[in-house]
């Protein structure tokens, strides 16, 4: 007979299997957005009426720049863990292999063209 506590059996259950893995990532990724999109959105906030010029100055300096691809990375991989928890508790089979690779193509796309027309702008 095996004495296992109810912590031991639980650990690894779930949708996804991982136990609460996904949901410390996603505290934790929230936590840092909740920091960084207020300061986004204000740099963004102030570069979106001005001139082309204007803009490029905004994003030139290092600092907009880099909480700018900051704040892209961290909202994806925020995205795809999401979407992923969200697909792997609603779909079944190949429906949800194919969704998955979906989303997670989807967020890898988004944040290589972001960074790349980050870099033209700020090199």
């Amino acid at each position: 007979m095996r004495y296992l506590t109810a912590r031991k059996r639980a650990e690894g259950k779930g949708a996804s299997h991982t136990g609460t893995e996904h949901h410390w990532y996603m505290q934790v990724s929230a936590v840092g957005l909740a920091f960084l999109i207020p300061v986004f959105v204000f740099i963004f906030g102030r570069a979106l009426g001005g001139s082309y010029e204007d803009v490029i100055a905004t994003f030139s300096r290092p600092v907009p720049a880099i909480l700018t691809g900051l704040t892209l990375f961290v909202a994806m991989r925020h995205f795809a863990k999401g979407a992923t928890m969200m697909i792997e508790d609603y779909a079944q089979g190949t429906t949800r292999k194919m969704a998955i690779m979906f989303v997670i193509g989807l967020s890898y796309v988004l944040t290589a063209v972001g960074l790349f027309a980050l870099a033209k702008i700020a090199l």
